[in-house]
């Protein structure tokens, strides 16, 4: 299915026009922190992104990548970066652009799918910041490769990942959990996984689960050399309580 992530994109669309956690702006009064030097970014559900992870951020390049809703961007902009933020959801780009206009920064905003080619230079950032969302990609060994293209050498990659654990349970309320996928998730190469997704003609949502080969291989392979990593839980207690991670974040750097 080529257009499996335009779907995606107006499924997300949807999900914010109800209110979807990922895809609330930040407030005012977040963003007045932020310009007192008190802000705090995330990668993943809940763990705050080490601030030794960032380079200085005035005056640096900065991509988000799948990283619309309002959420990241503000703060790197309100703390001096020149940000460019890419997405393929309208409304998270929106969110975007009413946050830059509330806040008064400047933005680039830019409408892409990252299972093509990125519209940008070679060597085009210092940072890039993406958030988990290559589980809405098959093919992330051409995000990583991409990834390592518009970065400049000493940049770095800060990015968070679905483990796949997730994509192992249907329903997290029963306990003890019951394991009802096989992984890889993928519902493009897998008849069951395929009807799970599709079967939803109102909202349709193609994931997919990713390998350490591909999440944490995959960067090493494009060239990367990772310098930090934590694992994090999704953000409702029972998962905590489980002591079960479904998040990797790792800090790469481009030689």
């Amino acid at each position: 299915m080529e257009n499996y992530t335009e779907l995606n994109a107006k499924t997300i669309d949807k999900w914010v026009e109800n209110g979807w956690e990922w895809g609330v702006p930040v407030s005012a009064e977040v963003c007045e922190k932020a310009r007192r030097g008190e802000w705090d970014v995330i990668l993943t559900p809940i763990i705050p992104v080490p601030k030794d992870w960032f380079p200085p951020l005035k005056g640096t390049k900065l991509l988000g990548l799948a990283s619309g809703g309002g959420q990241q961007m503000p703060v790197f902009s309100i703390l001096g970066a020149d940000c460019t933020v890419m997405d393929l959801s309208d409304r998270q780009l929106e969110s975007e652009r009413a946050v830059s206009q509330r806040e008064g920064y400047s933005i680039n905003i830019v409408k892409a799918d990252m299972t093509k080619r990125f519209p940008f230079d070679d060597c085009s950032f210092n940072i890039i910041f993406h958030p988990v969302s290559n589980c809405y990609v098959e093919d992330v060994y051409h995000v990583w490769h991409e990834c390592f293209r518009v970065l400049r050498p000493g940049g770095v990659l800060l990015a968070g990942m679905d483990n796949g654990f997730d994509f192992m349970v249907d329903d997290f309320t029963v306990r003890p959990l019951v394991i009802t996928n096989k992984l890889p998730f993928n519902p493009l190469r897998n008849p069951e996984h395929f009807a799970k997704f599709a079967s939803d003609k109102e909202e349709p949502m193609f994931q997919f689960s990713h390998t350490f080969d591909e999440q944490i291989g995959g960067q090493l392979k494009a060239g990367f050399v990772i310098t930090g990593a934590y694992e994090d839980f999704n953000n409702d207690p029972d998962a905590i309580a489980d002591g079960i991670p479904s998040y990797w974040a790792t800090k790469a750097i481009k030689p």
